[in-house]
């Protein structure tokens, strides 16, 4: 903690200097798994030093980590205690801070809720340089905790995390069920979020007549060759986990016999690493005369992580004309919003994965109740992610986007804010229930100076519409995809997973 103490120390005098002058600042955390355009035009407080796991309490089963630890380092730190984080975003290179100060739910979420749910208390720096301590409940900063929780950092930073571990098993029980139309994926989800049995459930719609709907359960029973196969999906050699759900699904016939692997419990969390789901499918679409086959994905298997892939869609400029954003829906509007997905974009496959829905007032996506429609899921949501190309022309890309957040809105949802956002600022507000509640936080913790929720996430569409038009080389394919691809190996973030010790080893 000392080495801890010494970085907030230094840390704070920056701020108290900062907020002294009147001068806006923002954070610099080292990486980032947000879509939004970057800021360069402000001074900055550099926390990327903050990345340590400080302490892990087996008794107590609580984790002490700085805000840049990622999540497969935090899996590594805990599973040799024979614990787990309750909720571990699905990319190993989200960070706990990100999490916290961000929107991250995974496949446990529809009991979990999302990350923040999961931690205990935290420490933060406030922008006048103060450092405190804070929980939940606690009646002194409380409010200063729930608020911050989705906030992205614009109530102050956070320095240091108290996690909630559980027990870890060594493998999870994975069923694959096959649905035949986005009602019946729906109500499949459903009907598994009350089986006790189930930790895990997400699903993927690959079509409007083809669904997986995959629910997970936690053992440390051995791999059954003939009924339950063991399964990873981390070697250049293993399949695309989206891949594989589809060919397993696409032989069944009922949901009702669904097929089995036992997949290691690290293995099953950063289960969509590789391929980023299936956004890095988009890569061989870009460069056209690479063909996507098994044989291409493993040779090419360093540039497919989603940590690399991150660098060289922000480097290249194509995050500009890539739809990728998140939203909850009501459990009874997601069919509609699914048709009006597959319409209007042409987007397949779609994530399906049920959440928890948050306490109000926050930052995080809610649900609302669409006239004349009876919800009977009050106290959960659907989170559907709609990932693929958009239009290359800018101005018709902010138009889709636009449109897009008419109908999440008409139908009761929510974007995640990681993503373009081009509300305007009184649409903005109107969405959180005014910002009066938001404004008496950043009073009371003195963070007036620091940028605002939609300073932070709005995207001009002017400004966004002209920076893509001065940028030549993201216009002139394949020019810009080859930049991408050379800030990518020049962070060589591929030895992170090449070295990565959470990897099945068959011990």
């Amino acid at each position: 903690m000392e080495k801890h103490r010494a970085a907030i120390s230094a840390l704070s005098t920056a701020a108290r200097g900062f907020y002294a002058a009147g001068i806006p600042y923002r954070i610099h955390h080292g990486s980032t798994n947000s879509t939004r355009p970057r800021p360069h035009n402000s001074p900055v407080l550099d926390i990327s030093a903050l990345r340590n796991v400080i302490s892990i309490d087996r008794d107590k089963r609580i984790a002490l980590v700085e805000p840049n630890v990622p999540m497969d380092r935090l899996v590594e730190a805990t599973l040799p205690h024979g614990l787990v984080p309750p909720v571990v975003m699905e990319f190993p290179g989200i960070t706990a801070g990100g999490g916290f100060a961000g929107t991250a739910g995974e496949s446990s979420s529809f009991r979990e809720g999302f990350f923040d749910e999961t931690v205990l208390g935290a420490e933060m720096l406030l922008a006048d340089g103060e450092v405190i301590q804070t929980s939940r409940d606690d009646p002194k900063t409380g409010d200063l905790f729930r608020g911050a929780a989705g906030a992205v950092g614009t109530l102050g930073v956070t320095t240091l995390l108290k996690l909630r571990l559980m027990e870890a098993k060594k493998f999870v029980h994975v069923r694959y069920h096959r649905t035949h139309s986005i009602e019946e994926s729906v109500s499949l989800i459903r009907e598994q979020m009350r089986q006790p049995e189930n930790d895990y459930i997400d699903g993927i719609q690959f079509s409007p007549t083809h669904g997986a709907i995959i629910t997970g359960t936690l053992t440390n029973e051995p791999p059954s060759p003939c009924s339950a196969p063991l399964q990873t999906f981390s070697a250049p050699s293993d399949p695309w986990f989206y891949l594989h759900a589809f060919h397993l699904t696409s032989k069944l016939s009922s949901p009702s016999l669904p097929v089995s692997n036992t997949v290691p419990l690290a293995e099953y969390l950063f289960r969509y690493d590789r391929g980023g789901f299936w956004v890095g499918r988009a890569a061989f679409q870009y460069f056209r005369f690479v063909p996507f086959t098994r044989w291409t994905r493993q040779f090419l298997d360093d540039f497919l992580h989603t940590r690399m892939l991150y660098r060289a869609l922000h480097a290249s400029g194509e995050s500009a004309r890539f739809i990728v954003q998140d939203v909850a829906m009501p459990f009874e509007t997601t069919p509609q919003f699914v048709e009006y997905t597959g319409r209007e974009l042409g987007i397949w496959p779609l994530w399906l994965c049920p959440l928890k829905r948050p306490t109000l007032p926050t930052f995080h996506p809610f649900t609302t109740v669409p006239k004349g429609v009876e919800v009977q899921e009050p106290g959960h949501m659907l989170n559907v992610g709609v990932w693929g190309w958009g239009p290359a022309e800018p101005r018709e890309f902010v138009r889709v986007n636009r449109e897009l957040e008419a109908k999440v809105r008409e139908l009761g949802g929510m974007k995640w804010l990681y993503a373009h956002t081009y509300y305007d600022e009184d649409e903005f507000w109107k969405m959180y229930g005014g910002r009066e509640w938001y404004d008496a936080l950043r009073k009371k913790y003195k963070a007036a100076n620091l940028p605002s929720v939609w300073d932070k996430v709005h995207v001009d569409q002017e400004v966004a519409v002209k920076k893509k038009q001065q940028h030549w080389m993201t216009r002139v394919w394949p020019l810009g995809g080859f930049y991408g691809i050379r800030k990518s190996i020049e962070s060589r973030d591929y030895l992170l997973h090449r070295n990565a010790q959470w990897k099945w080893t068959g011990e």
